[in-house]
């Protein structure tokens, strides 16, 4: 895995998903109940995109995918996080 940007303002993230080629997006941490709307705009433009929300308090993450219910990830460690992310791309086909 490469990471390839840190990126805190929004509309530079959708940019930076237009012009860099990625598979996976960590969004950390979020105060919101439900899909944040930042993932139904990312997974319009990138049907393949996988991305991972991580709640305020670090209990929880959750995995959004296309045509697939959303996952959670409880007690999110950077092994769960990296098994859910491998999982996801395999389901895809992906590497």
């Amino acid at each position: 895995m490469t990471l390839v940007g840190d990126v805190v303002d929004p509309i530079k993230l959708l940019q930076a998903t237009r012009e860099t080629p990625i598979d996976v997006i960590i969004v950390s941490p979020l105060n919101t109940d439900g899909e944040p709307k930042i993932c139904s705009h990312l997974l319009a433009e990138h049907p393949r995109l996988k991305v991972i929300t991580l709640s305020s308090k670090g209990e929880a993450a959750f995995l959004y995918q296309n045509g697939i219910p959303c996952l959670r990830i409880d007690e999110p460690s950077g092994q769960t996080l990296l098994e859910a992310i491998r999982g996801a791309l395999k389901h895809d086909g992906n590497k």
